[in-house]
């Protein structure tokens, strides 16, 4: 029960690596916010997560919304008085290439970055009335290195590697410890937006090919992230801070 009594917000909370990570989070005893922009996927999380026991509430919002966002952390506040665990997790693959629209621009930078920036500046003063917090980014791989096919991506997922360093620092006085995970390829069903495809037999040739590519030769499992991202949210990362940690097989090793 590494999180005992504690309360944990996830964004994009309802799917893939935000699911896995919000059901962990409340199997070691946490109370988790759902933030979800599908009314159905976080009222279902809730259910599951409730039905075995746990304790999880959901809140439909989209994060491009900055006065929901902002209505959001009050709401967290009043009801909770402090928070303990923000996973700033929500985020889309984006336009490739260069040739993009403003509209395809703005979207990935107000989902991929601007969504968790503020969210975090709002939730401050709850993270630091934790007396003892921890904000957890997802980033990527292609955060790390570069993507020639979708360098808006890159340079998204780059940037919440730079906040996070900063964000450590100027919250460290407060024992908000600031973290960011940098998975490669997951097993989600947002997988295919990343292949930028439907056909099934052209994901399964694009993932075979990427497979090659990775050390552990495999992608990973929700489920792989969400115990990276328990970690730095639990006492047990005591000691760490201002840190992008890979879960990508060994891709970033190379």
């Amino acid at each position: 029960m590494l999180l005992k009594d504690k309360v944990a917000l996830v964004t994009a909370g309802a799917s893939g690596m935000g699911r896995a990570a919000a059901e962990l989070f409340a199997e070691n005893g946490a109370h988790v916010v759902i933030v979800d922009v599908s009314e159905d996927n976080a009222r279902e999380t809730v259910a599951a997560i409730t039905s075995t026991g746990g304790s999880a509430t959901a809140e439909v919002i989209d994060v491009r919304d900055l006065g929901a966002l902002k209505a959001l952390a009050e709401r967290v506040t009043t009801e909770h008085g402090a928070l303990h665990v923000l996973y700033n997790n929500v985020g889309i693959p984006g336009a490739a290439g260069m040739d993009l629209t403003p509209e395809e621009w703005d979207a990935s930078i107000e989902i991929n970055a601007r969504a968790s920036f503020f969210l975090s500046g709002y939730l401050t003063p709850a993270l630091k009335a934790a007396g003892g917090a921890s904000v957890i980014f997802t980033s990527s791989a292609s955060g790390l290195v570069g993507s020639p096919f979708s360098p808006l991506y890159s340079f998204t997922k780059g940037g919440v590697i730079a906040l996070v360093r900063s964000m450590a620092l100027a919250l460290a006085a407060d024992q908000v410890r600031v973290n960011a995970v940098a998975p490669g390829s997951v097993e989600t069903p947002g997988l295919k937006a990343f292949f930028r495809t439907d056909d099934e037999a052209e994901i399964e040739a694009r993932k075979t090919a990427y497979q090659a590519q990775i050390p552990l030769g495999r992608v990973s499992q929700a489920s792989e992230i969400a115990n990276v991202v328990l970690f730095l949210a639990s006492d047990m990362a005591s000691y760490v801070t201002g840190v992008t940690i890979p879960v990508d097989g060994g891709l970033t090793a190379k």
